[in-house]
C-alpha cells in the first residue's frame, strides 16, 4: 500500500486572522498596497486563497483590519491620561510616530477619514476639546483642524523621508535645499532666504508638535 507523502511546502500551524493581519502589515511596510495581493499573501503564509478569504472577505477588508492593527494597540497603550492637550499632544505623536513606521498607514486613514480607527481618534480628540471648554458651535471645526493638519503633516513627512534611498544622509539633504533656498534672490524670495538655515536645522517630530501647539493655543481663545 503506498504511503502518502505530505506537502511540506504549507504550514500546518493553525491560519488565523491575526496571522493573516500581522502577515500584511509586513507586506504592506516592505512594499505598500500595491505590493499587498492575496496571491502573494498567499504564498508568504504557504497557504491556499481560499483559507485566506475564509477569514477576510477582499483587500478593502483585510487593508482595515492591518490598519487597526498597526495603530490601535499603541494607541490604547501608550496615550496619556491627563489634562485634554497633554492627551491631544500625546495621540498626535502616537500617530506621527505610527505613519513614519507604517508609512501606507496615511494613505489608508486619509481614505476613510470619519470611519474605523480614524472615527475612534476622532472622538478621543473631540472629547478632549470638549473638556478644554471650547464652545459647542466650535467643536467640530477646532476637532477637525486638528485631524487634518495629524494626518496631512505626518503623511507628508513619511512621504518624504522615502523619496530619498536607504542610508541616505538627512542632514546633507537639508543642507542642499537650505542652500538653494539661501540662492534665491532675496527681493523676490524674502522668507525663503530668511528661513533657510531654519529648514536646514529643525527635527521634523519636533516641528510636528509645534504645530499641535500652534492650533491649541488658536482652540484655547475660542
Amino acid at each position: 500500500m503506498a504511503t502518502r507523502t505530505r506537502n511540506t511546502d504549507r504550514r500546518d500551524d493553525a491560519l488565523s486572522k491575526v496571522r493573516i493581519v500581522e502577515s500584511a502589515v509586513a507586506m504592506l511596510d516592505e512594499a505598500g498596497e500595491s505590493g499587498l495581493t492575496f496571491r502573494a499573501l498567499s504564498a508568504r503564509l504557504q497557504t491556499g486563497p481560499g483559507a485566506i478569504y475564509w477569514h477576510v472577505a477582499n483587500k478593502d477588508e483585510l487593508l482595515a483590519a492591518a490598519t487597526n492593527a498597526a495603530l490601535t494597540s499603541r494607541m490604547t497603550a501608550e496615550a496619556a491620561v491627563g489634562p485634554p492637550k497633554d492627551v491631544i499632544r500625546a495621540i498626535a505623536l502616537i500617530m506621527f510616530d505610527a505613519i513614519d513606521e507604517h508609512p501606507w498607514l496615511g494613505e489608508q486613514l486619509s481614505r476613510g477619514p470619519w470611519q474605523g480607527v480614524t472615527l475612534q481618534i476622532c472622538e478621543r480628540i473631540g472629547q478632549q476639546i470638549q473638556a478644554m471648554g471650547v464652545p459647542a458651535g466650535a467643536q467640530f471645526t477646532s476637532a477637525s483642524a486638528l485631524m487634518i493638519y495629524i494626518l496631512g503633516a505626518a503623511r507628508q513627512n513619511a512621504a518624504n523621508a522615502r523619496m530619498h534611498p536607504p542610508g541616505t544622509d538627512r542632514a546633507e539633504i537639508l543642507e542642499t535645499h537650505a542652500a538653494a533656498w539661501r540662492s534665491l534672490d532675496p527681493r523676490q524670495f524674502p522668507f525663503l532666504h530668511d528661513i533657510a538655515g531654519q529648514l536646514r536645522d529643525h527635527d521634523d517630530r519636533a516641528q510636528f508638535l509645534d504645530g499641535i501647539n500652534l492650533i491649541l493655543t488658536g482652540v484655547s481663545d475660542l
